[in-house]
């Protein structure tokens, strides 16, 4: 009975630094993501990222942000899931919404 306690124990324990090592990744996969925050592309242009994510919530932003800043001032970049467990599994994909910074947008940005 005490062998079964302690491999159960044993499992148990194995599970729990198994969920610490996958918050401790996906926290650094964060903080890294909050890093990014602007680009400049081959053209010179300055664009300012103003979402990551994905799913319903990612179409909701992408379909205001379009609204607001215009299509053309909207840039869509297809980010790797791997690490981040739910979009992982349901196969989803995730993104970044940025915003071309410049004379068109330049009022709606600050």
């Amino acid at each position: 009975m005490i062998r079964e306690e302690n491999g159960h124990r044993g499992i148990m324990e194995g599970k729990v630094k198994q969920q610490e090592r996958f918050q401790t990744d996906i926290s650094e996969r964060m903080r890294q993501e909050e890093l990014v925050r602007e680009k400049i592309d081959q053209e010179g242009n300055k664009w300012r990222k103003l979402y990551f994510g994905g799913g319903a919530h990612f179409r909701n932003w992408l379909s205001q942000c379009i609204e607001i800043y215009g299509e053309e001032n909207i840039e869509i970049e297809d980010i790797d899931s791997t690490g981040f467990k739910c979009f992982e599994e349901g196969g989803e994909k995730m993104h970044r919404i940025w915003v071309k910074e410049g004379e068109d947008a330049e009022e709606f940005i600050h």
